[in-house]
């Protein structure tokens, strides 16, 4: 095992290898994973040098808090950090024999989502995970999709979670979110240090070059890079139609697109998977990377997808044919952040 040289994560001193693992599956993302299955993917992901794991009470209903809290529990804890989410309170409710498939979780009903950006809110989420995780700290809190409370969010979530920084409670806050017009005010109108972006800054959406990754730059935030693979569509070597971009069905033009990129990283060496996790990572902004994986199998090709660099020749020849945007890349010869292991 070679674990990757590390990166700065925030302004409130933790680092991490440029990879990481997203919990979501833990708590039956999709389907729900066997018994013997799931105790097995942390310790790929470890054993694949994963340092940086994130979770939410979102997930499976508390289901992958407590699974990964159980998963961490005999890896030093000095040697990782866990970031978790605020914004969704759970209240116990009677099942009903009721499931949680409609939030893509297939668990028992046994608890409702109450949104609560409060500073009391924040707080008591904060207390809930740290007892399903089984830890004594959180590393990194994140305000979580508050997409119709931003006021609430910025009234109560951020400075509850700077006050919370200041005494020492955590290292590091920010937000989580599907879009970046949001998290780019919350740059610039809070102390946040850490802003996670899912989706829109990928091979196939560059979204979050348009404003928020050149303010997080010019103010010393940083980002973290999640779904990276657009649902899925780049997660395989061969994109098809049916293959799922942001949650539906890819469109025949970004099936096509998809299929062009994986054509060039063919030419050059290179697998479409492998492209699309290193590309967020060229960007002097983006501190990480996190993805799923619903198996140690998956755990273990995830973590390794860095590895094995793409050539510049490969950058270049996506650059001159516009299938990346020629703002979405640094400029040829330009380095970027120092220490991070794709250049």
């Amino acid at each position: 095992m070679t674990v990757a040289a590390e990166v700065s994560l925030g302004r409130g001193g933790l680092s991490t290898p440029p990879l990481g693992y997203g919990a979501a599956s833990l708590g039956n993302l999709y389907r729900a994973l066997a018994e013997e299955e799931w105790p097995e993917i942390v310790p790929a992901a470890w054993a694949g040098g994963i340092r940086y794991f994130d979770v939410a009470p979102h997930y499976g209903l508390g289901l992958a808090e407590k699974r990964l809290g159980e998963s961490l529990r005999m890896l030093p804890r000095d040697e990782y950090i866990v970031s978790t989410k605020v914004g969704r309170l759970l209240v116990p409710q009677d099942p009903a024999g009721r499931t949680d498939i409609d939030n893509l979780f297939a668990v028992p009903a046994n608890h409702r989502r109450v949104r609560d950006y409060s500073r009391d809110g924040v707080l008591r989420s904060i207390e809930d995970s740290l007892i399903r995780l089984g830890l004594d700290r959180i590393d990194l809190v994140l305000v979580h999709d508050p997409d119709e409370h931003e006021r609430e969010a910025l009234d109560g979530a951020f400075p509850a979670l700077s006050e919370l920084r200041d005494q020492g409670v955590i290292a590091s806050f920010g937000a989580g979110m599907n879009q970046t017009a949001m998290l780019a005010r919350f740059v610039t109108e809070t102390d946040a240090d850490v802003m996670m972006v899912a989706g829109r800054w990928t091979l196939l959406d560059h979204s979050a070059a348009d404003e928020l990754l050149p303010l997080a730059l010019e103010r010393d935030v940083s980002v973290i890079a999640a779904a990276v693979f657009n649902s899925g569509i780049l997660a395989t070597d061969a994109p098809a139609a049916g293959d799922a971009y942001d949650y539906g069905p890819a469109g025949s033009d970004v099936v096509e697109r998809a299929r062009a990129i994986a054509d060039v990283a063919h030419r050059h060496g290179s697998t479409l998977p492998e492209v699309a996790v290193q590309f967020p990572l060229r960007h002097p902004a983006v501190a990480a990377v996190v993805m799923g994986g619903a198996s140690a199998k998956q755990a273990s090709r995830n973590s390794a997808l860095a590895s094995r660099r793409a050539t510049e020749a490969l950058w270049d020849e996506l650059r001159d044919r516009s299938l990346i945007g020629a703002s979405a890349l640094p400029p040829r010869g330009a380095r970027v952040r120092e220490g991070q292991p794709v250049r």
